[in-house]
């Protein structure tokens, strides 16, 4: 049995069922059914047309469970005239059904989990073990979103922005469990982009093969954070900046800068040195302010003095720092990095201790509590 076959057939099966006139939840009950046929009767391969063939079983499911209500029995018999079970429509409505799973009404964490079920076709065990809840917690919460869009019309116009930023909260999960959240994301953005020519999906795109590339450097043996400038960068995956690199050049031509294209464009640049010390901070600088400009966040100008810092002198850094709320996350991190930066070591090591008190991530209290060992140790040495 390919469940990769399946589950890459998935979404667009949903979709259809969808777009005939069966309720989300409905639908993707149905789809679920199929599926369980296809693992007991593809045990010699797939039919020559598997798509078509769960298309006509997933819809049948649909109609065996929906026949006793007259009124809606009408609708089906309409949509049956319309398109024939047995005919799967050349329109691939995969798209929609990203926009729905972002929809706007969901909360964040509801879109993500709905996204993973329906378009990524992981199960409600699975999400659960990602996101560390119980799996009845999760299938509560899916359930919640499917009823939530199921009055939602399939061909309303929906929002690429949504869709990225959800996409972007799935990614930014990283590992967790037997599901790679990470490498999901990736594989859903990859198909997003096949689907849509959107310069800002293509920025995403890249951005996660950048950020992806550096992966097997973040950790020590002994599961610590690395700090970027500390990587071991022949762990970098090459092939994948290549990729990620290309990509965002191809976007940056359009013209149609957005976020996620000025992220993966200061990716690029710490990709791009050999080593850290070889890093255009200038030209980081400068995506900032673009980031800045298209997004005002203060997260972004807090990486900002980080750059400035590094690219101007510590003391031009915290001048910048200045300029923003102190309880912004990891604010008290980036003084902490900046008065080490400018020789303060007994303010860094004091700072670095209040910053680990904050941290709400074990892996960076570990880091920020070892960096205040370290400075203490030096300064109980001198």
């Amino acid at each position: 049995m390919d469940e990769v076959l399946l589950r890459s057939l998935t979404p667009a099966v949903l979709a259809i069922l969808v777009r005939r006139g069966a309720p989300f939840a409905a639908a993707e009950d149905a789809v679920q059914e199929a599926l369980i046929e296809a693992v007991r009767g593809w045990a010699d391969g797939p039919p020559r047309d598997p798509k078509g063939w769960l298309v006509t079983v997933a819809w049948r499911k649909f109609l065996d469970e929906t026949r006793s209500d007259t009124a809606r029995r009408r609708r089906e018999d309409v949509v049956e005239a319309e398109v024939p079970p047995g005919e799967v429509p050349a329109h691939d409505d995969t798209l929609q059904l990203y926009f729905l799973c972002a929809h706007p009404s969901l909360t964040p964490s509801s879109a993500v989990a709905l996204t993973l079920r329906a378009v990524g076709g992981l199960t409600t065990r699975q999400i659960a073990q990602a996101y560390l809840v119980p799996e009845a917690t999760m299938g509560q919460r899916i359930s919640r979103a499917k009823k939530t869009v199921s009055g939602v019309r399939f061909d309303e116009p929906g929002d690429v922005a949504t869709v990225l930023r959800v996409l972007y909260l799935v990614f930014n999960e990283g590992y967790s469990g037997d599901v790679d959240l990470a490498a999901e994301a990736i594989r859903l953005t990859r198909r997003l982009a096949a689907s849509i020519d959107h310069p800002e999906v293509a920025g995403l795109l890249a951005l996660m093969l950048l950020h992806h590339a550096r992966r097997a450097g973040r950790t020590g043996p002994d599961g610590g954070l690395v700090p970027l400038a500390s990587q071991d960068r022949s762990l970098w995956d090459t092939k994948l900046i290549a990729e990620g690199v290309s990509i965002l050049q191809a976007a940056l031509a359009r013209d149609r800068l957005g976020e996620f294209q000025a992220q993966a464009a200061i990716a690029a640049l710490h990709a791009d040195a050999p080593r850290a010390e070889e890093t255009d901070w200038v030209q980081i600088v400068e995506w900032y302010d673009e980031l800045a400009r298209l997004t005002d966040s203060p997260v972004v100008r807090l990486n900002r003095a980080v750059a400035v810092g590094e690219a101007d002198g510590a003391r031009a850094g915290l001048a910048a720092l200045a300029e923003l709320d102190p309880s912004l996350p990891r604010y008290t991190a980036v003084a902490a990095y900046l008065h080490e930066r400018e020789g303060d070591t007994a303010k860094a090591a004091e700072l670095y201790a209040e910053a680990a008190r904050k941290a709400t991530n074990a892996a960076e209290v570990e880091h920020l509590t070892r960096e205040a060992a370290r400075l203490n140790a030096g300064l109980r040495g001198s």
